[in-house]
């Protein structure tokens, strides 16, 4: 077994974790960790990091702590209850990766928008937005839960998502409309498909489980449910949603040292 690695268990056991440092920060080391974070994490997180399916990790911010072990750990093993997986690669490839994530935040910090984030949450009750999204247990379904996604999307991703939502819709959110034999029809989001099923979350009737034996037809949409606001809102608009979505964090335990 790698010295970096027993280094780690035996901290791990003693409860030091704070006390690890990374044993790979040269430069040819964040290189290799870029490398491996472009094939490997980017899909979640952006090429450059800058948030997505997985938060932004611009920011310097890591809720799931912040010590060099913690995303050590964060990175080798995955985080329970989030779509983070474990990373199957050798001690010193996960380290570099650290290296790399590290590095992301030296751009001189999270850039903060121009816009007025009360102007913002009064327009987003206001356009309707509540109906689609959800906010902090309050809302619909048929977008994705924004409760915080200030941090997973950077300004730049939030703006396009209301003047160009077309420009990049996750799979989850692909519409699916289907027709049964009988006549019966369905659209929503599916959750589930095997051979013979396929779990659907009706906009109206709720998760329904039906047998593809049944159907007459089975449609997939994969543009957004979501108009293009670019003709409908000034700039001054805009910029107030962005403000308001980007005010929308996840609360950072950051300062506790290790993630619950």
């Amino acid at each position: 077994m790698r010295p970096a690695l027993l280094l780690l268990i035996a901290a791990v056991a003693w409860g030091q974790e704070a006390e690890i440092r990374n044993p790979h920060t040269t430069p040819a080391d964040v290189a290799a960790g870029a490398k491996i974070f472009r094939s490997h994490c980017a899909e979640c997180h952006g090429a450059k990091g800058e948030g997505g399916r997985g938060p932004n990790l611009t920011t310097g911010v890591f809720f799931h702590g912040s010590s060099d072990a913690d995303l050590f750990n964060n990175i080798s093993n995955g985080i329970a209850g989030t779509a983070m997986p474990s990373l199957f690669f050798p001690p010193d490839g996960v380290w570099q990766v650290v290296a790399y994530v590290r590095s992301l935040a030296q751009g001189g910090g999270e850039q903060r928008p121009s816009g007025d984030a009360a102007r913002g949450a009064a327009l987003f009750r206001e356009k309707g937005c509540l109906g689609c999204h959800l906010v902090r247990g309050e809302g619909g379904i048929k977008g994705p839960d924004l409760s915080v996604i200030g941090s997973q999307r950077n300004l730049e991703h939030l703006r396009r998502a209301i003047v160009d939502p077309n420009a990049e819709v996750p799979r989850q959110y692909w519409v699916a409309k289907i027709t049964l034999e009988s006549g019966s029809s369905y659209t929503g989001f599916v959750m589930n498909e095997d051979t013979h099923t396929v779990q659907i979350l009706d906009f109206t009737q709720g998760l329904k489980s039906l047998s593809k034996q049944s159907f007459r037809k089975f449609d997939i949409d994969k543009s957004s449910l979501m108009p293009s606001y670019e003709e409908q809102l000034s700039d001054r608009e805009i910029n107030d949603l962005v403000a308001y979505l980007w005010s929308l964090k996840r609360e950072s335990h950051a300062h506790e040292g290790r993630s619950e």
